[in-house]
């Protein structure tokens, strides 16, 4: 019997709960960690509140304004701690990723608290929290000078604390998204971002050695060789978990509670499979134009705000936004390659509201920077963009399709023939929640039946291939005995003449 329309509604709320936004720990060696301790939680708490409101001295406004917000902050992550989903992931614990949710919610609440207030107060805002920050102007360094002059003394006074932290970002960026063509994609085109909105942010001009050798070479190269290389170590381990109960020394007892601060597994990632589809390839447009987005935002708040580069402000954004990057593009990979979610996690919706609203606020406080926006340069930038990234997409897949018929082609020579998975399937791990765990392929089910009936002829040109090679060993054998007899009569007829017997 058929299932209804109702029960199949059911069955997809229930996988995007369990596998995209609710995902469980499956082994448990410690129960108190994963037991729910609400009333100890709620009596703990509220002590805590009690002692502080009544021991501390409010004589400071200001500083009851502080603490006041910060005790709000507090609770609320505690309310996400009891009440917002896990997410995708649940190493080092679903409590971890809970906070991290609660942090992007409030840091959305923010956003939109900003979004009304003028330029003017949230600078007032600003150098109330940070007064060091009264004297900051617009970050105005330029780069692009005396362009001419290369020298190693010269390239070596640009390496700065800013040149490791851009190669620590594209590892982590390498680690999120696992794939060169993407990673090369986005690295190529930030540069060409930075020289279309040149004109308005003014440390966006650099000279051409700077932006080939120490960013997309040096920094993005080599940050992006570490990434996939660190992916490809994590990708070959055998991941087996011990209970820390059943480990009786304090060295591994030890070594098994820091490696619970690791991924339980990892899974080959495909953005790109053979048989991807023209919505595929939007998809992974639409995650190359996010990044680009994501970075743009960050220098415009910057300057719009003045904020210079090294302040802390700056540092607790980027580590707020890597956070929420690794739920967000799991969640994302999965909602485009899996043809059982029908719809976007939490933690990725809220990230493309982070994202939009931040571009909203550059572009309310910035209106006067925008007026002097040369609109050539944004088109040239914005066809350049899609044409860029669509061709080096579709050279992505197509290398993949080329690349899987070649290994098709070597296997089918090979003398020595080994079980295979279907060519343009990726495995499936229900029950991993590594980094970025690889989803069922969104393909048609016409090119899943087409890719059976394929496979099902080539066993069947492997089974005759076998049979062949079989009858030809026989013949081979046949005829070799065949000669050697021939070969024995001649040698016996040889020396009958040479004995005078005929």
């Amino acid at each position: 019997m058929a299932p209804s329309a109702k029960d199949s509604v059911i069955e997809d709320d229930q996988y995007f709960r369990v596998i995209i936004n609710e995902r469980s720990v499956d082994d448990i060696s410690l129960d108190f960690f994963y037991k729910p301790h609400t009333i100890t939680l709620l009596v703990t708490c509220i002590s805590g509140l009690l002692y502080f409101a009544f021991t501390r001295d409010d004589s400071n406004q200001e500083q009851n304004i502080w603490n006041g917000l910060s005790c709000v902050l507090f609770f609320f992550l505690i309310i996400s701690v009891l009440a917002f989903p896990n997410g995708p992931f649940t190493r080092p614990h679903p409590a971890i990723w809970r906070i991290v949710f609660g942090l992007s919610v409030f840091y959305f609440m923010l956003l939109l608290f900003i979004l009304f207030q003028t330029r003017t107060d949230v600078r007032k805002m600003i150098i109330w929290l940070y007064p060091e920050l009264k004297d900051s102007g617009p970050d105005e360094k330029e780069y692009a000078v005396n362009c001419s002059e290369i020298s190693v003394q010269r390239l070596w006074s640009s390496v700065d604390v800013f040149i490791l932290c851009h190669f620590f970002g594209w590892v982590t960026k390498a680690l999120l998204i696992r794939h060169y063509g993407i990673l090369w994609t986005i690295s190529v085109m930030w540069e060409i971002t930075e020289i279309a909105f040149a004109h308005l942010l003014p440390n966006f001009a650099e000279c051409w050695w700077d932006a080939i050798v120490l960013d997309i070479l040096l920094c993005n190269g080599l940050g992006i060789w570490l990434g996939m290389w660190l992916c490809r170590k994590l990708e070959i381990r055998d991941y087996h978990w011990e209970s820390i109960k059943d480990i009786h020394s304090t060295t591994g007892k030890l070594r098994r509670a820091v490696l619970q601060f690791t991924p339980v597994s990892w899974v080959y990632v495909r953005w790109m499979d053979p048989n991807s589809t023209t919505m595929r390839i939007i998809a992974v447009w639409i995650l190359i134009v996010a990044f680009q987005m994501v970075e743009l935002n960050t220098f415009f708040l910057k300057h719009i705000l003045y904020i210079p580069p090294s302040h802390m402000l700056n540092l607790i954004r980027l580590l707020l936004i890597c956070l929420i990057s690794a739920p967000t593009i799991r969640q994302y990979y999965v909602y485009v390659s899996d043809t059982r979610c029908k719809r976007v996690g939490t933690q990725l919706w809220v990230f493309c509201a982070i994202m939009l609203t931040e571009m909203i606020i550059c572009i309310k406080f910035g209106l006067q920077m925008f007026r002097q926006t040369v609109a050539t340069y944004v088109i040239t930038w914005l066809c350049v963009q899609m044409v860029g990234s669509f061709v080096c997409i579709y050279l992505c897949a197509l290398f993949a399709e080329r690349w899987n018929k070649w290994k098709y082609d070597h296997d089918m020579d090979s003398p020595i023939r080994k079980p295979r998975m279907k060519p343009s399937m990726p495995p499936i791990d229900n029950n991993s929640d590594g980094t970025m765990d690889c989803a069922s392929a969104r393909d048609t089910q016409s090119s899943r039946n087409k890719i059976d009936k394929e496979n099902g002829s080539v066993k069947d040109v492997g089974k005759s291939s076998i049979g062949l090679s079989h009858s030809t060993k026989a013949h081979k054998l046949r005829s070799r005995s065949h000669s050697d007899k021939k070969a024995h009569v001649s040698t016996n007829v040889k020396s009958s003449i040479g004995n005078g017997s005929l």
